[in-house]
């Protein structure tokens, strides 16, 4: 019906949860099914839909990973997700609802509960402005390639004290290491784990100037080992120690305004 809400919903086993799907059917509601992650990300793209029904467990690409891409492209992340899964874990449903659902709801649930939730969310989330990607200003869209890449840089940054491998992140944004390593340097001409010391130094500089916290805390909270570890890095990248590099950025700042407790 056209102007009627359309609903994506992304399982690989849509039979498993087909009374749900027919309950949505029902209402006065467009509904589209997508069997993989990276079916749901295409449709999603192609159809922009309203709302987003999305299981988390799927073999290759999976729900995390899937909605990580969907908040960085500019076509889809407004639209609301909402997980639906088998899984009732309370560290999964957190993981979820981090990750930008707006819900989780289980496949256990009855297919009225499902229809007054979606029902919910459509009712409080705006259909997204497409306004801004009207057919003549597709080129503008970044790629597949690129979201991932934002994906990556994003989850990255987040957690830069942890020790990542390769295939965690390239896992988390629903790719595999190689294909990542080719799209970082592709982009941003270098290596991810090339990437990530940067940014840990990045930050490093910036926790230097702005805050006083001691070298240790700096050197865990950015992701190197020890204090020792931190100043060599930072010394044959900047060229000083980074108690040279705090001491120039408080001169230059006014009465030491620069600086903030941690």
């Amino acid at each position: 019906m056209p102007g009627s809400p359309h609903i994506l919903v992304i399982d690989d086993a849509p039979e498993a949860i087909r009374p749900l799907v027919e309950a949505l059917r029902a209402q006065p509601w467009r509904v589209t099914l997508a069997t993989s992650g990276q079916q749901g990300y295409q449709r999603a793209q192609l159809l922009v839909p309203d709302l987003i029904l999305l299981d988390v467990r799927m073999p290759g690409m999976d729900g995390f990973a899937l909605c990580r891409l969907l908040q960085e492209s500019p076509r889809t992340r407004g639209i609301p997700v909402l997980f639906l899964t088998s899984a009732g874990a309370t560290d999964e449903r957190l993981a979820g609802l981090s990750q930008g659902g707006v819900d989780y709801i289980l496949k256990t649930c009855d297919p009225g509960e499902l229809v007054a939730r979606v029902r919910i969310h459509l009712r409080l989330m705006p259909r997204p402005d497409l306004a801004a990607h009207r057919p003549e200003e597709q080129e503008a869209l970044p790629t597949q390639d690129e979201v991932v890449l934002r994906a990556a840089m994003r989850l990255i940054a987040g957690r830069l004290a942890e020790p990542l491998s390769l295939e965690q992140i390239a896992g988390a944004v629903g790719t595999y290491d190689k294909r990542l390593s080719a799209i970082f340097r592709q982009h941003l001409g270098m290596t991810v784990f090339a990437w990530i010391r940067e940014e840990r130094l990045r930050r490093g500089r910036q926790l230097l100037a702005d805050t006083r916290l001691g070298m240790q805390d700096i050197a865990e909270s950015v992701g190197f080992r020890s204090a020792c570890n931190f100043t060599t890095a930072f010394r044959e990248r900047m060229g000083v120690t980074p108690s040279q590099f705090r001491r120039e950025a408080q001169a230059a700042a006014p009465d030491g305004s620069a600086l903030r407790a941690p």
